[in-house]
């Protein structure tokens, strides 16, 4: 570790789980060392994810071994490398995946979930980036293998991951529909490249989708809503189309007719991201390196940012989150 670290830095701690904001508080840890194949970032911006919110709630603890200071996404500058890591150097800013420890003034990464910051971006804005796209990728992309001119439905079009679905998928040729709670976050996924957007509390989706495709229907669904929208999501798909279940906002049940399952060849999948081994992050953030981040540079894709919270005011960036009335990512501003 370089002499000129400090050796302890400000943090936010859950002491104790819990339903209100509040069980977040400003704490004291020491900075930790890096391991072999890590990098330690000094962080200067740190995503706000609903996984957050399941962690101060006490249902999604880190996976062992991981910090359990909250955080899953940040963006800085390393600060110093552990043993055998020789792709980055001190001082380079770089934006990450971690599985924890985000909400802090320095945080240890795998060296192969790190990627560039991207220079067209601020470091606040590099921030929003690693939870939604790597999601968005592993899911839409490896698990459902959605192609060029098929078309992607995206539930929660205004969240940070619909946000990250919309622009990473209509820029690699794919036609994107959304839905939407309220007017104002319709026009917001419109802006954002969506070729259409539903208002999913004033219109029926499945009729809107397959008037939208001419009654083909839909190719690839992502969805974080689950519970009875599955059944929902099949009757408005293409046959051969694939649905990614990412969350459970409405609920982890559902009845289904398995019947057009099977007669139109369709696939459900799920899955989560925190626990996967490193390596598998790894190749997740090569592809996105390959792939997304020249759109980044070049501007075509730029997160889209609701509000920026400095990191002692934690529990007002949950707040913000809960409420459900932003458009895109909240991010906590460290340095």
């Amino acid at each position: 570790m370089p002499a000129d670290l400090p050796r302890t830095m400000a943090c936010i701690e859950i002491p104790e789980p819990g339903p209100d904001c509040e069980a977040l508080v400003a704490g004291s840890r020491s900075v930790p060392v890096p391991a072999a194949g890590e990098i330690l970032v000094e962080v200067a911006a740190a995503g706000v994810n609903r996984p957050d919110l399941l962690q101060r709630r006490g249902h999604y603890p880190p996976p062992r071994g991981i910090s359990d200071i909250p955080g899953l996404e940040i963006a800085g500058r390393v600060a110093a490398l552990g043993a055998g890591v020789e792709r980055w150097t001190v001082g380079e800013p770089v934006t990450a995946l971690v599985a924890g420890g985000g909400y802090a003034e320095y945080c240890v990464v795998p060296a192969g979930q790190a990627l560039p910051a991207p220079t067209s971006l601020s470091l606040i804005e590099a921030a929003a980036i690693p939870e939604t796209f790597f999601t968005v990728w592993s899911n839409v992309y490896d698990r459902c293998r959605l192609m060029p001119g098929e078309s992607l439905l995206v539930h929660g079009g205004s969240s940070g991951i619909g946000t990250a679905a919309i622009m990473m998928a209509g820029n690699l040729g794919s036609p994107v529909i959304a839905t939407a709670g309220t007017a104002e976050k319709v026009e917001a996924c419109r802006r954002l490249g969506a070729a259409l957007a539903i208002n999913y509390k004033e219109q029926d989706f499945v009729a809107e989708v397959k008037k939208f495709t001419g009654g083909r229907g839909v190719d690839v669904v992502l969805d974080m809503v689950a519970g009875d929208y599955i059944q929902r999501d099949l009757d408005c798909m293409a046959e051969d189309g694939r649905i990614s279940i990412i969350a459970l906002l409405g609920g982890s049940k559902g009845t289904l007719d398995f019947a057009k399952l099977m007669m139109g060849r369709k696939t459900i999948t799920g899955s989560t991201l925190r626990a996967r081994p490193i390596d598998f992050k790894a190749a997740i953030a090569a592809k996105l390196a390959e792939h997304v981040w020249p759109l980044i540079e070049a501007g075509k894709i730029k997160p889209e940012i609701a509000a920026t919270v400095p990191l002692a005011r934690a529990a007002e960036a949950h707040r913000l989150l809960e409420e459900g009335s932003i458009v895109g990512k909240v991010v906590l501003t460290v340095k």
